[in-house]
């Protein structure tokens, strides 16, 4: 998987390969081998290069807050990010999924309204949990997924719209 990100104005690519039991990282011309330990609720405990290391990830649909050692980055979509229909919603109201996973959880029902911000499924991809949230306000059109159905990247899980 390969995602294209800003940090303080710069952009960067981020590459992740797997091999085995761990990830090829390729952050720009560096390469590192990443090893996910444990994950859960936003806490990833990682074994990089041969250091351990906790890192605590939030995030929106646009931007992540990465804290490493009491420090906090934040990462941006890069406006030259993927191309086609990549992100994790768009502007008519179709939820898709950022990445190959698994659904652990639906949270809400076709014809239930919902609010911006809410969430409306979780996914667990690289021993990663993924909140997808709703964009707006809105009416839950149609959901394509139950859980413990296993997504492809981009595959379209939910419809928002307009109440």
């Amino acid at each position: 998987m390969k995602i294209n990100l800003e940090h303080n104005g710069q952009p960067f690519s981020v590459e992740l390969t797997p091999v085995g039991r761990s990830y090829r990282v390729n952050l720009g011309e560096e390469t590192l081998e990443a090893q996910v330990l444990q994950a859960k609720d936003g806490v990833l405990d990682l074994l990089i290069d041969g250091n351990r290391l906790t890192v605590h990830v939030s995030s929106d649909n646009t931007r992540r807050w990465v804290t490493v050692n009491g420090r906090t980055l934040i990462f941006q979509k890069s406006a030259g990010g993927r191309t086609g229909r990549g992100g994790l919603h768009h502007a008519a109201g179709e939820l898709t999924a950022p990445m190959p996973g698994q659904v652990r959880a639906v949270n809400v029902k076709e014809g239930e309204t919902v609010t911006k911000g809410q969430t409306l499924l979780l996914l667990e991809a690289m021993k990663m949990e993924i909140r997808v949230q709703s964009p707006r306000d809105g009416v839950v059109k149609r959901l394509s997924v139950q859980q413990g159905q296993t997504v492809e990247r981009e595959q379209l899980l939910a419809e928002i719209e307009e109440p």
